[in-house]
């Protein structure tokens, strides 16, 4: 197991099990007890967990950890949902957009089914298949499917991304910050959100205020690489309407 994948498993671990000790998590990941310190002592330096006195906690005020995808789709619905028909009124016919894996942006991909003549790319079989119905034309991008997601993640997808350029990207993030970005919990998902944001003119997020002000282990982007950030109502957003252009803050009850 590389370092990166073990790291992940053990914020997992202690998302799980609140707290643990060294000997444990070795014992858990069969590596020597030493490893685990070198692991933990790495955590510790981006501020994802605190080593007390003969264990270890979780961070939880400056790390997330990212839930599976059917907690997600029932969490912060109709922040979502608001959130998701709030982007889609920044879509023009014919426009050709990128649309990345997520709870919130699949929302987003049924608000946009009326839209006439989208190309779309998108590295999310769930978000494919909804927009089947559709009158776009749909590019899927390849790469290795994740149990218990609909996410393509790996090389492929990445040079997939690579082959195109487009108008607009809509992103989501489990973790995102005034000062220090988005970031994600997971390595690996890291490549393929960069080379969206590089191939698009424009940048949105779309994030439910739950993932604002949290910091997870790799950064995807600076914030002022977005262009627009959606989110719901939120008591202070003027940190990010600091460094980015266009920040709109939606009310959940408009759409209940």
């Amino acid at each position: 197991m590389l370092p990166a994948e073990r790291e992940q498993k053990i914020i997992a671990y202690l998302t799980k099990y609140k707290t643990a000790t060294v000997h444990t998590l070795a014992t858990e990941f069969n590596v020597h007890d030493a490893t685990i310190r070198r692991d933990l002592v790495k955590l510790e330096q981006y501020n994802q967990i605190r080593r007390t006195h003969g264990g270890v906690v979780l961070n939880n005020e400056n790390v997330y950890s990212e839930l599976n995808f059917d907690d997600r789709q029932t969490s912060y619905y109709y922040e979502k949902l608001g959130i998701g028909y709030k982007a889609a009124e920044f879509v023009n016919d014919g426009d050709t957009l990128i649309i990345d894996s997520g709870s919130t942006t699949l929302l987003f991909a049924k608000a946009i089914l009326q839209k006439q003549n989208l190309t779309i790319i998108t590295n999310d079989i769930h978000i494919a298949s909804i927009l089947r119905s559709s009158n776009h034309k749909v590019i899927v991008t390849g790469g290795t499917l994740y149990h218990n997601n609909y996410v393509l993640n790996g090389l492929i997808t990445t040079q997939t991304l690579q082959s195109f350029n487009s108008m607009k990207a809509f992103l989501a993030t489990p973790a995102m910050d005034a000062l220090k970005g988005v970031t994600h919990y997971s390595e690996e998902f890291v490549d393929a959100k960069r080379q969206m944001v590089y191939q698009s003119k424009e940048v949105y997020m779309l994030t439910d205020s739950s993932k604002l002000n949290k910091v997870a282990f790799y950064q995807v982007c600076p914030t002022n690489k977005i262009t627009t950030l959606i989110t719901d109502n939120h008591e202070d957003l003027q940190e990010y309407v600091k460094v980015i252009p266009n920040v709109i803050a939606i009310n959940p009850s408009d759409y209940q």
